[in-house]
């Protein structure tokens, strides 16, 4: 799933192969483009629109007019898509345990520079198993939901070591992680990580971590509660999203309103039981 600066919505049906739209903060997709995708795992979309789609074995720039273009044929799937602010985009591929990157204005759709891993599944400062959403902000930091290994990695620009910032090795105070799918920073540059497996999302601020959705302690499908969930993204006003899997819906809180578990505002029913990923 992602988010524009003008609140759209875009998610990938992996069932269907299909990029969703949703716009005006409406219920139903108000655009569905159909571009021949693969089993689509990861979606970004840039500044100006550009919507880069992660399926099976490649990654594909998608259009309104329902075509796509290869931009990097693969080996493996992209569980996470991101684009920087030099356009450069990253994927990360969970079968090879590693982070790619490539500039966009490279032609070439066979060459990506690995930038965080090294191929072997571990859990070394070096090493990842099966990374899911990653996430680069301004200074080129990599933050990647390293999944089996229950934390989250920081790679600093040309660092080939990681450091633990959340999870299982941490050497700060943080939560424990099961299985974490996705990580995002909010504008103050605060973690937020979709600890999928343990059903809730985490949040942290200047006091520490937190659970911010999904704190009953059990899986479900009121309000307060999500099951498998999946992505994560802010709006423009700091509303958080929540992708949830198993109950094929998004969801809308107001964390503002709640910090323990935010406010849950608008559900959106994905058509046909479709499985959305980031």
């Amino acid at each position: 799933m992602y988010i524009d600066k003008n609140n759209t919505i875009y998610a990938a049906s992996q069932e269907t192969g299909q990029i969703l739209i949703w716009s005006n903060d409406r219920i139903n997709p108000t655009t569905v483009l159909h571009a021949n995708l693969y089993l689509p795992l990861s979606i970004f979309v840039t500044m100006n629109g550009d919507i880069y789609v992660g399926d099976n074995s490649s990654i594909q720039q998608v259009s309104y007019s329902n075509s796509s273009k290869l931009i990097i044929q693969m080996t493996s799937r992209c569980m996470g898509l991101f684009v920087d602010i030099t356009n450069s985009i990253y994927c990360s591929s969970d079968p090879q345990h590693q982070v790619f990157k490539k500039w966009l204005g490279d032609k070439n759709a066979s060459v990506m520079t690995s930038v965080a891993g090294t191929g072997s599944a571990g859990s070394a400062a070096n090493q990842l198993n099966n990374p899911n959403g990653i996430f680069v902000d301004t200074n080129f930091d990599l933050y990647v939901a390293d999944w089996r290994n229950n934390r989250i990695q920081l790679f600093r620009l040309r660092q080939s070591n990681g450091t633990t910032v959340a999870g299982n090795t941490s050497p700060n105070s943080t939560m424990a992680l099961y299985r974490p799918s996705n990580v995002i920073l909010d504008e103050n540059k605060y973690l937020f990580i979709t600890d999928t497996d343990n059903n809730r999302i985490i949040g942290s601020d200047e006091i520490g971590f937190r659970c911010v959705v999904g704190c009953t302690g059990s899986s479900g499908s009121n309000s307060n509660q999500l099951k498998y969930p999946r992505s994560i993204a802010f709006d423009s006003s700091g509303n958080l999203y929540v992708v949830e899997r198993d109950n094929n819906r998004i969801q809308k809180f107001s964390l503002s309103t709640n910090p323990c578990y935010g406010k849950f505002v608008i559900t959106k029913n994905f058509p046909h039981q479709s499985t959305i990923y980031l």
